[in-house]
């Protein structure tokens, strides 16, 4: 794969580490990133395959990916061995080492973790930005899943409207709802506060159950059976990081035990659902919709999906805010300028960190 460098910086700058990022950032972040460091961006904006993460992690003290670049032990362990000997001959390469790890966004299952660290790579990640940005999203497919705002919208597009009538058209209202909650992490929890301003009764499921003092704030009720929060729930939201504990955990069973009007919404991560069981579910009647931002197979979308009336899909929009963003950069560089100093990151992941 030939990837298009943006060489504001490619000679080696004493003093600055060589930082490789693998996809654009933000242009006030580049900036302050080509200024600060030995810099090199990836210009077409083209994911990496395979290939190119290795020769990046070859050539780099600092790697910037993000979570279309998978980084698995092998590709580690090559990109490691090389440096050890040396780094190819006559690319003024010799000696560098990968020593950090910096991941542009919060989720880090794309990176092999127990691999980094035999290599002593450290990895940070950017936590907290976008829990506001992804929680309204996961509000807003709530409310136009709920209302049938998608087939509305479709109605008019299509000149078939004849009018308001009293029995067309109809949705179901938040209030009273009974919203399930799986993962009470920031964003899960940032969900159950918008929640309740809508009237939604909130209950919620997670591996490690919050402090009671919480669960009264934010107005939730726990329910330590994952089996009879779904059965229970009007409306179902995903809200746990992507781990194989975790792979699934909307199975095929849990959808079966599903209301027959109820909805199912993820901003998480594709793999939470089994895609196929939601997808019989939904093509048969058996529960109400899905507002969907994720998907099994990213970017890749199953045509069912898309042509079905009640989901709602979103190309993974969750986090796609300027001021997420930027703040995701910023975090990025606050961690690299730690490393670089000889101090730790503010936001290394450490072991144990679901």
């Amino acid at each position: 794969m030939t990837i298009a460098i943006d060489r504001r910086q490619t000679r080696r700058i004493p003093g600055k580490p060589r930082v490789i990022v693998t996809r654009r950032l933000m242009p006030a972040v580049e900036a302050r990133m080509a200024e600060l460091f030995d810099t090199e961006f990836n210009a077409d904006d083209s994911p990496m395959d395979r290939s190119a993460l290795i020769a990046a992690m070859r050539n780099a003290d600092v790697l910037v990916p993000t979570l279309t670049d998978t980084i698995d032990e092998a590709m580690i362990a090559e990109a490691c061995d090389h440096a050890h000997q040396g780094g190819e001959t006559g690319g003024g390469n010799s000696g560098r080492r990968l020593g950090l790890i910096a991941n542009f966004g919060a989720g880090i299952e794309h990176i092999d973790l127990a691999a980094a660290r035999a290599h002593k790579i450290i990895v940070t990640n950017t936590p907290g930005v976008f829990t506001d940005d992804t929680a309204d999203m996961t509000l807003s497919l709530i409310i136009i899943v709920c209302r049938r705002f998608p087939q509305a919208i479709r109605i008019l597009r299509e000149g078939r409207w004849q009018g308001w009538a009293p029995s067309t058209m109809l949705g179901h209202r938040l209030a009273g709802k009974r919203l399930a909650i799986i993962g009470m992490g920031r964003i899960g929890q940032a969900v159950a506060h918008r929640a309740r301003g809508f009237g939604l009764e909130v209950t919620s499921h997670n591996r490690h159950r919050l402090p009671q003092a919480f669960e009264t704030m934010l107005g939730v009720r726990y329910e330590p059976d994952l089996d009879q929060l779904v059965a229970g729930a009007d409306i179902v939201s995903l809200h746990c990081p992507s781990t194989p504990e975790t792979r699934h955990i909307l199975s095929a069973a849990r959808i079966a035990l599903m209301k027959p009007g109820a909805y199912v919404i993820n901003t998480a991560r594709g793999d939470l659902i089994d895609e196929e069981a939601l997808i019989h579910a939904l093509e048969n009647g058996l529960i109400g919709g899905a507002g969907l931002d994720v998907f099994a197979h990213e970017p890749a979308v199953d045509p069912r999906l898309i042509s079905l009336p009640q989901v709602v899909i979103m190309p993974h929009l969750g986090s796609a805010t300027f001021e997420g963003r930027e703040a995701s950069g910023e975090k990025v560089i606050a961690n690299i300028r730690f490393w670089a100093d000889g101090h730790r990151p503010p936001d290394q992941v450490l072991e144990g960190w679901l």
